[in-house]
């Protein structure tokens, strides 16, 4: 992974974070790893315990960032839900949801557009 991306992963998951603390979230965790894979965000509130996939994109000229979630993605993040679950045990209901952030200009956008999909895994 280039160093450019890198920073611009951590750009856009601290933008997704900080937007859902705005929504009544608390962080539980960020870039939490297992062998199976990475989970972005980890987020509760009073309801939900919530496994965040960020995707940050220019625009949706391509494809829309939720359109990177595919099956096997989200099969990942499931698997890796599980793990976490398993040794963080909650009374909370999960959820999987997806930040989608457009920023044109990368880093320098001066307002980043941010879709929150909740329960996003069909």
């Amino acid at each position: 992974m280039k160093v450019e991306s890198k920073y611009l992963g951590a750009w856009g998951e601290a933008l997704a974070a900080e937007y859902l603390r705005k929504k009544k979230y608390q962080v539980v965790a960020a870039g939490y790893h297992s062998r199976f894979g990475e989970i972005d965000l980890i987020v509760q509130n009073k309801r939900f315990l919530v496994f965040v996939e960020v995707k940050l994109r220019k625009n949706a000229d391509f494809a829309k960032a939720m359109e990177y979630v595919d099956r096997r993605k989200q099969d990942k993040i499931r698997v890796t839900a599980s793990v976490y679950l398993s040794q963080n045990p909650t009374n909370l209901q999960p959820r999987f949801d997806v930040i989608e952030i457009y920023a044109p200009e990368g880093m320098e956008t001066a307002r980043p557009e941010i879709r929150h999909l909740e329960d996003a895994f069909q």
